[in-house]
């Protein structure tokens, strides 16, 4: 996020209505994207520990389950928000890391933390 809006501009651009494919909420496709019980805490292990091999995610994760694991990658690499690095090694090698797309979620992962934190006892 290379630029930080306020909450005085948000309210503003929201009331001049944001129409997105799917309404009015500009929020709504980002919660869809990130939806999914592993999709927030895979980005999560990666902010803490970047890159992570796919065992190492999985010993962070668990009980989650080889095919759970492999799909959230997927999604997430397909939305832009995880980078996949295979090398060309024996055996196989595969690293992932958060790209910049990612890495901007960051800030907003803090701000609902902050919130979390301050209202879920």
């Amino acid at each position: 996020m290379n630029q930080t809006m306020t909450y005085e501009d948000f309210q503003r651009r929201v009331s001049s209505v944001i129409l997105t494919e799917n309404g009015n909420c500009p929020v709504t496709p980002v919660i869809q994207m990130l939806q999914g019980k592993w999709k927030l805490q895979i980005i999560y292990e990666l902010c803490i520990q970047s890159p992570m091999r796919f065992g190492e995610l999985k010993k962070m994760l668990t009980p989650i389950t080889n095919t759970m694991l492999t799909n959230a990658l997927k999604e997430l690499e397909g939305d832009g928000l995880v980078h996949r690095e295979q090398y060309n090694e024996i055996p196989p090698r595969v690293e992932y890391s958060l790209t910049e797309k990612g890495r901007d979620l960051l800030p907003v992962f803090y701000a609902i933390s902050q919130w979390g934190m301050k209202y879920i006892p």
